[in-house]
């Protein structure tokens, strides 16, 4: 599985990115569109609305929202009326917002929880009815191709591989990468870790009831994490220095927050940063000895989060134990970026195509 990116270069990124196309080109393939992607996953129901901008895009509306969609999925097997009637909600926003900003493309998706309850075809039919949006349940293979291409312009290519992991509410995408000049980017291996923030919240509780329950949530993962770089010999790479280790979810993004010591969430301040791994680890197990009320007064974390931001630190710390980097690049972005782009990909393939087969036409006319 091969990746191409263009990773940035030159002093002046700034202008590169706001170039616009020669006059010739204007108003065709992905110029001719307005890109709306949606990310529902376990915990969170996420929205992008973009234009194209040189080789990427330009956000003009986004929206975010925990809906817990996947909240008791662990122990019933199904989705909740209620967690269902607070997505529909959500996705509503969604959809009046793509209306709004005249998007004329978009992929709608779904990832661990609709993969794994027994009434997501429901849920997905209800969607259509109610909201008029198309869900289109995902594999693990390509959520976690679709991460990866939304975190590739974050990816440092001075180093020859990079292993990038998401940490969602019912699963965790691991991505194994050898960087290649110019870009290409072949995928090695990946696998799904079939634990997030609400799955191993609701195995084990909170963790504030019990003095074992943090170990316990990193044994868990750890037996997976374990597998993989049995796998891959990640670890050897990463000895020799030769691996960027890359994050992308809330939970690493709430860790750089309360790092930074942000009053308020900023995603130009966390996306794109780097943290010290001995910095982060030493966060997560405070953390793990606060209890709900002492973790929801961290602004980046908030009653939202606190139950569950544990559970995320115990995914990042069993990483940690058997892939011991020195540093982290954080990213604030991940599968609706992807999806973005693979819009504005098939936007051009689609208007080569048609070049193609008129240009074959004017051909098959002479002769």
């Amino acid at each position: 599985m091969t990746l191409s990116n263009s990773p940035n270069k030159g002093r002046d990124n700034k202008r590169r990115y706001r170039r616009k196309p020669k006059s010739d080109s204007w108003n065709k393939g992905r110029w001719s569109h307005t890109y709306g992607a949606v990310d529902l996953g376990t915990n969170n129901c996420r929205l992008l609305v973009a234009k194209p901008e040189a080789s990427s895009f330009r956000v003009i509306d986004s929206f975010s929202r925990i809906v817990r969609l996947g909240e008791g999925v662990s122990q019933s097997g199904k989705l909740s009326d209620d967690a269902i009637n607070r997505t529909i909600e959500a996705l509503n926003i969604c959809a009046e917002k793509m209306s709004k900003r005249g998007v004329s493309r978009m992929r709608c998706v779904a990832t661990e929880v609709c993969r794994i309850a027994s009434n997501s075809s429901e849920f997905l039919l209800r969607v259509k009815e109610e909201v008029g949006m198309e869900l289109d349940i995902i594999t693990t293979e390509e959520e976690a191709k679709l991460a990866m291409l939304g975190c590739s312009p974050l990816l440092d290519y001075r180093n020859q591989y990079a292993l990038v992991f998401d940490v969602g509410g019912g699963s965790t995408e691991l991505v194994w990468v050898r960087l290649g000049r110019g870009g290409q980017n072949d995928i090695i291996g990946w696998t799904s870790i079939p634990y997030g923030v609400v799955s191993l919240t609701e195995r084990h509780g909170d963790v504030s009831a019990s003095a074992g329950a943090y170990q316990a949530m990193i044994a868990d993962v750890a037996s997976h994490v374990d597998a993989f770089e049995k796998t891959h010999g990640i670890a050897e790479h990463i000895h020799k220095g030769r691996v960027q280790m890359l994050g992308t979810s809330g939970t690493v993004t709430t860790l750089a927050g309360v790092h930074f010591g942000l009053k308020r969430y900023n995603r130009r301040r966390v996306d794109g940063s780097w943290l010290k791994t001995s910095k982060m680890i030493e966060i997560c197990e405070r953390l793990a000895r606060s209890d709900y009320e002492a973790r929801s007064k961290e602004p980046c974390i908030g009653v939202e989060r606190a139950d569950l931001v544990v559970s995320g630190c115990a995914i990042v710390h069993a990483m940690y134990n058997t892939w011991p980097v020195r540093k982290i690049r954080v990213a604030d972005r991940g599968v609706r970026e992807g999806l973005l782009l693979g819009l504005m990909r098939d936007a051009d393939s689609e208007l080569e195509n048609a070049d193609n087969a008129a240009a074959q036409a004017e051909t098959d006319k002479v002769v």
